[in-house]
């Protein structure tokens, strides 16, 4: 409100403090699980690690933070469309504000904001206008004063900057958790996790072990997602709902366990930090989720199999073949004159013109799927036929 009170430094020196406390505990608590997997893996990382945690030691808890200064009144530019100007004087009065005090308790409070946070920015809004704060105001902008609109807007370009005033770097970036982008759907999974956690300890306000745990229980839940959608892509060109052939056994079970290997690896990226143990049982969700769709994959590859469904038209077939060979044979061999002959014969020739004319139905039904068999068959020879060939150049 008109400055940036000293109060409002004081609160959040204490706030991110707490943000701090909250950072280390989570670098302690990843530290510990690496040291847990073994002390020849630990011995071998002792200098990386002690290098890491000097660079650790430096990182900030925050990306940035930017004051909002409202009914500034103190612009020294008379020009009110110089809005760069105004800018000028707003990066002067942040510096002013967070310089180095004599005293300790202030000097404190400004070290302990500067090291937690990124970035440091400040806006003044001039007053909006006092037809504004009337009870009759009904929203009507052109009664709003024109610095106090040209300032908003160029506000809300700095914001929402995505592609950098003036050849500046975007000031709009993504949140990053241990130096890595988060997406929209990780987000949200944070907020939700803190939204539980505030849920869970009501009007007390958390522990930054608490925080942490709800940290480590989002990130493991991202971790999850991504490991097991990594899985999810890469088999689905292989066996998913669009794929079109049929692969071996074998050749699928070396697809999995390649997929497995990628997903797992993506997971281990990014489940980075927390207890040991939730991380392991995280793990454990992932392999089992892996495990249910490779099952699904599997059968979708085995509903792709050339050979599948042969047995419904070979059956009627061969019954044909057979009775068309005894009506052939009982023709040849039986006399013309005998009534058994020539009952068996017609009865055979039943058979056979019976089995055709349902063949034909058959064809006139499920065109589409008389299609699909001769593809099968198709596939089913050169499956046949590439084996002995792969297996010999093997």
């Amino acid at each position: 409100d008109k400055r940036i009170q000293e109060d409002n430094l004081q609160q959040l020196a204490l706030f991110s403090e707490y943000g701090r406390m909250a950072f280390e505990a989570e670098e302690k608590a990843a530290d510990m699980g690496t040291a847990d997997e073994g002390e020849e893996k630990a011995e071998a990382k002792k200098d990386t690690g002690a290098a890491e945690g000097k660079k650790v030691s430096k990182a900030h808890p925050f990306q940035k933070i930017e004051f909002l200064v409202r009914d500034w009144q103190n612009f020294d530019t008379e020009d009110e469309s110089d809005i760069a100007g105004m800018e000028e004087e707003m990066v002067a009065y942040l510096e002013h504000v967070t310089a180095e005090r004599a005293a300790s308790d202030l000097k404190d409070t400004r070290d302990q904001i500067n090291s937690c946070f990124e970035e440091i920015a400040c806006f003044m809004l001039t007053h909006p206008g006092f037809a504004v704060i009337k009870n009759k105001y009904e929203g009507d902008v052109s009664k709003i004063e024109t610095l106090f609109m040209s300032l908003l807007d160029r506000y809300c370009q700095r914001v929402f900057d995505t592609t950098g005033i003036d050849g500046s770097a975007p000031r709009l970036a993504p949140k990053t958790v241990r130096g890595r982008e988060l997406s929209a759907v990780e987000l949200g999974t944070y907020i939700k996790s803190y939204a539980q956690m505030f849920e869970e300890i009501g009007a007390h306000f958390p522990k930054a072990e608490t925080m942490l745990e709800a940290t480590s229980k989002a990130n493991n839940v991202n971790a999850i997602n991504a490991s097991t959608e990594t899985y999810t892509e890469l088999m689905n060109v292989v066996a998913g709902p669009q794929a079109h052939d049929y692969h071996r056994r074998d050749v699928l079970i070396a697809k999995h366990k390649e997929a497995s290997s990628r997903a797992l690896l993506a997971f281990d990226e990014m489940a980075n930090f927390g207890s040991r143990s939730s991380i392991e049982e995280a793990r454990d969700n992932v392999m089992r989720k892996i495990a249910k769709d490779y099952e699904v994959f599997l059968s979708l590859n085995d509903g792709r199999n050339p050979l599948l469904g042969f047995e419904t038209y070979l059956l009627p077939l061969f019954v044909a073949a057979i009775s068309f060979i005894l009506r052939w044979i009982a023709d040849f061999s039986c006399s013309s004159w005998s009534q058994t002959c020539r009952a068996s014969s017609e009865v055979l020739s039943h058979v056979y013109m019976v089995v055709f004319f349902f063949l034909v139905i058959v064809v006139t039904t499920k065109a589409k799927q008389i299609s699909d068999l001769l593809d099968r068959g198709k596939a089913a020879f050169h499956l046949l036929t590439d084996s002995p060939a792969k297996q010999k150049r093997e």
